[in-house]
């Protein structure tokens, strides 16, 4: 290699050494200072080790014409966006399967605002994402839009930038995890809110705008702390994860990640015979629900998603035998199992992502059916529970429908796709029990004028009492499986065997 060669080497090298942390020693202190990671502190953690092919590296924000270029080299490093491709969970899925397209806006460039060639990355990024479909996992931290780019002088309002369009344009096709620790504001946070996926730590502030254009706009002065609290959005099913830190942010959503990567090899069992005992004789006691969950996955598999909004019903992901599947669950424990609309519109937004990538579902049907009365309605609930209709009657994926006791209803139908019918395999334990409506409301409204003869309210119970346990003999498991009315009754225990032989039997 010649001198000058030698010399442009050294040169390159100087150029991009200026973009890591140990040349930018003073951001990173800032960052630290306030316990937050780097942006390539947390792709160093996200990725695989020596897998990152980084993109667009040496871009600079468009401000050559008001300041100094060797230091716009530094200060604006990548022009705050680092956008590359990768392997994550190579270890886990294989190669093939861990490949991912990542994008980490950088707080430290201009608190992440999204500038000229900023934009220009990102949709480099969102291109080959649609491209080669796939997976993107964006770290979202940033002010939105900037105002200061001076070099660019062909624009106006900047309303031409296709970055958001092309962003959108990846649902359904590449999955989209979206992580943010600090300040999401603007431009930045509508990206983040259009991801499949909202993970989210407990020190973020996720706002449609920031203090200034709130200040500007005559609605008031704020703290940007004031500006949506995470544990805000999390409460009112926005967010899907929420975590202490970015370090448990990037653990999740690399394992969040791997349910749509594919199986792993690696796989423990718990003893299932556990399961048996799980619940009550007493039909009218509730269960923990998560406890059945944690014992069919595989060990450490099972993760949920949205824990504290429409609790009445469980989503989440799970292993059997490696394999992943997504999961729906009625806990009997909020509701007595009832779906609201929180838990309609979460179950909804939940099947047509799982769908849409090609996870195969699992649903543990628990419930008395859709939650009725005044205040249900006021909340829109014939077009929201409606919806879960829509969206379990397109989803594409096969479906296996597990009854652990109460498959009542229309919400029982919607739990299992629509119809008892649609699952690729429908099995009950033996205590399940089934009707059009919950056996009390049914007995009330069928034997209303019975009830109402009798002359003590002692006599009425027991009548009442009477009537519930006949009903409940006639609609028992194995009765509802002698009408074919589902496909067989099980052994609490075969429960992972006969979910995975279902699946076999369909491909999946």
């Amino acid at each position: 290699m010649s001198e000058d060669d030698n010399s442009k080497l050294a040169e390159l090298n100087r150029r991009l050494n200026k973009t890591l942390d140990d040349e930018r020693d003073a951001a990173r202190k800032k960052r630290h200072d306030k316990g937050y990671r780097t942006a390539r502190e947390n792709l160093e953690d996200l990725v695989d080790s020596d897998s990152f092919n980084e993109y667009g590296q040496l871009a600079v924000a468009a401000q050559r014409s008001r300041r100094d270029y060797e230091e716009l080299q530094t200060e604006t490093a990548a022009d705050g966006i680092i956008t590359g491709l990768c392997n994550i969970n190579k270890e886990e899925v294989g190669e093939a399967s861990s490949q991912a397209v990542v994008i980490i806006n950088d707080f430290s460039v201009l608190a992440g605002t999204q500038g000229f060639f900023h934009h220009k990355k990102l949709d480099r990024m969102c291109e080959l994402a649609e491209k080669s479909k796939l997976p993107v996992v964006m770290y979202a931290e940033g002010g939105g839009g900037r105002p200061a780019d001076t070099d660019v002088s062909t624009q106006i309002a900047g309303l031409n930038i296709t970055s958001f369009t092309s962003w959108a344009k990846l649902t359904g096709h590449s999955l989209k995890i979206a992580v943010n620790n600090g300040y999401c504001f603007a431009g930045n946070a509508a990206l983040y809110g259009a991801a499949d996926f909202c993970i989210s730590t407990k020190n973020s502030w996720i706002g449609m705008a920031g203090p200034a254009m709130i200040e500007g706009g005559g609605l008031g002065t704020f703290d940007p702390k004031e500006i949506g609290p995470a544990e805000m959005h999390y409460q009112n099913g926005h967010l899907d994860y929420l975590t202490e830190d970015e370090a448990e942010a990037t653990a999740i959503t690399k394992k969040l990640l791997s349910y749509f990567q594919g199986a792993k090899k690696d796989w423990e069992e718990k003893d299932q015979t556990s399961l048996r005992t799980m619940i009550p004789e007493d039909r009218r006691k509730g269960f923990p629900v998560r406890d059945i969950l944690n014992t069919i996955a595989d060990e450490g598999s099972f993760l949920e998603m949205k824990k504290i909004f429409g609790r009445s019903v469980v989503t989440g992901f799970m292993r059997i035998e490696g394999r992943p599947f997504a999961v729906l669950a009625n806990d009997c424990q909020q509701l007595g199992g009832a779906i609201d609309s929180s838990a309609a519109d979460k179950a909804a937004n939940f099947i047509e992502i799982c769908s849409a990538h090609g996870l195969p579902m699992i649903s543990f049907v628990d419930t008395p059916g859709f939650m009725v009365g005044p205040d249900s309605e006021k909340e829109g609930a014939f077009r929201r529970m409606g919806e879960l209709f829509k969206h379990g009657a397109r989803i594409k994926t096969p479906l296996v429908g597990i009854i652990l006791r109460r498959g009542y209803g229309l919400g029982a139908m919607a739990m299992m796709g629509g119809s008892f019918v649609d699952p690729i395999y429908s099995a009950s334990w033996p205590n399940g029990e089934f009707g059009g409506m919950g056996l009390e409301g049914y007995v009330k409204l069928g034997f209303k004028k019975e009830l109402e003869a009798e002359e003590t309210e002692e006599k009425k119970k027991a009548l009442f009492d009477k009537l519930v346990a006949r009903m409940y003999e006639v609609g028992k498991a194995t009765e509802a499986a002698a009408h074919l009315e589902m496909d067989a009754v099980i052994d609490p225990a075969s429960t992972r065997e006969t979910i995975l032989k279902a699946f076999k039997s369909f491909g999946a």
